[in-house]
């Protein structure tokens, strides 16, 4: 694994736009799509992540089965609210199928890929990762291979779901670029899997007093939301979704492990795994140095790194009145001053690519760049 400067395509931004219909390429001025720079693996280093994530995933649903077994004791436990439990156990005693997700990765090359999270529910950088991250290579390294069959594979996904000639409407916030451009581009892979599509804002889905409806008055029986779950179950509008009138995409059973402490739940199910880091919901569990990380927290934000007592790092946010989860403190790589982080992706919980996210400081946040990569 090395970290290469690269010159950027002169008229990249045009390009990307112009092509690809990529908008959010730069956050507050600053490159959030970043060309002057990538990661170069080997094959077998491709191979351990992607070996990593399966197993990982794997781990996952059988974490959800245990956890649906257990029932109350294990819902309390992750702070998942009494409203959502039989909508969970509903879901995933019913086969309901899943999309995607992105474990989030640390990797230096010198060790086994381990677990910092599992983004199961509303993951973004997935465009980046499936379409801009390949049209990179085939311009800069074509005679190079990328870990990327995440495209080819959503769209495999969407034939398996059984929708038939029903539609599928595709919801994110209004006003938000990146949403906004995640879920047009799942959209447009449902669209070449031969699905009937429909855009609706989060904010204009409609209840009748018997189903969702859109603004053109057209019942929503299939929903795709990126909006997350954890938030739909506090609101009016959730609890009428959590009743089973629609079908969701990502379906319910995924708030188990959309919840950070599912990593201390995976921790107790498999000590000692060489893809986990120690974690607890007890501080007190883990030696040494510590990462806080809020039960329901998005974006890096409200995350603590602790040694010796002391608050070493930190990020500000909104998030923790739920709880929080504590993981063992294991110090990114660094090239250059950049850290990076793996974003591996499942697809139908299947591996399916990655992307990297780096910054200038150990914790990424939402305007961390993206970097693409390559491997020989």
């Amino acid at each position: 694994m090395e970290r290469l400067a690269t010159t950027p395509r002169p008229d990249w931004r045009a390009h990307v736009e112009r092509e690809l219909g990529f908008v959010f390429h730069t956050i507050d001025g600053a490159p959030y799509w970043d060309e002057t720079a990538c990661y170069s693996f080997g094959e077998a280093e491709i191979d351990a992540i992607e070996a990593a994530t399966g197993e990982l995933e794997q781990m996952a649903l059988a974490l959800v089965d245990r956890v649906v077994a257990v029932g109350a004791e294990a819902y309390t436990r992750m702070r998942i609210p009494e409203i959502a439990w039989q909508a969970i156990e509903g879901s995933w005693k019913a086969g309901e199928r899943n999309l995607y997700g992105r474990f989030d990765l640390r990797f230096a090359g010198d060790g086994p890929p381990q677990l910092l999270e599992y983004n199961a529910d509303t993951p973004t950088a997935l465009f980046e990762a499936a379409v801009v991250q390949w049209n990179w290579l085939e311009a800069i390294r074509h005679e190079a291979d990328q870990f990327n069959s995440i495209h080819e594979r959503l769209i495999e996904a969407w034939r398996q779901f059984g929708i038939g000639r029903g539609t599928v409407h595709f919801a994110a916030v209004r006003d938000h670029a990146e949403d906004e451009g995640t879920v047009e581009y799942l959209r447009d892979t449902a669209v070449q899997a031969g699905l009937a599509t429909q855009r609706v804002a989060v904010e204009d889905i409609g209840w009748d007093g018997k189903g969702f409806r859109d603004l053109d008055n057209a019942p929503i029986t299939t929903l795709f939301k990126l909006y997350p779950w954890e938030w739909l179950v506090a609101e009016p509008f959730g609890a009428h979704l959590l009743t089973g009138v629609a079908r969701v995409i990502e379906p319910a059973w995924k708030m188990v492990l959309s919840n950070k402490a599912a990593l201390a739940l995976l921790w107790e199910m498999a000590p000692g795994h060489p893809n986990l880091l120690p974690a607890a919901l007890d501080a007190g569990a883990i030696d040494g140095p510590l990462v806080r990380k809020p039960i329901y927290s998005r974006e890096g934000a409200n995350i603590q790194v602790l040694a010796d007592g002391r608050v070493i790092a930190e990020t500000g946010g909104g998030y923790g009145a739920e709880g929080f989860v504590y993981q063992g403190y294991a110090e990114l790589p660094q090239f250059d001053g950049n850290y990076p982080v793996i974003g591996s992706w499942v697809v139908a919980s299947q591996p399916a690519g990655m992307g990297i996210r780096e910054d200038n400081t150990a914790i990424t946040r939402d305007s961390s760049r993206f970097v693409p990569h390559f491997f020989v």
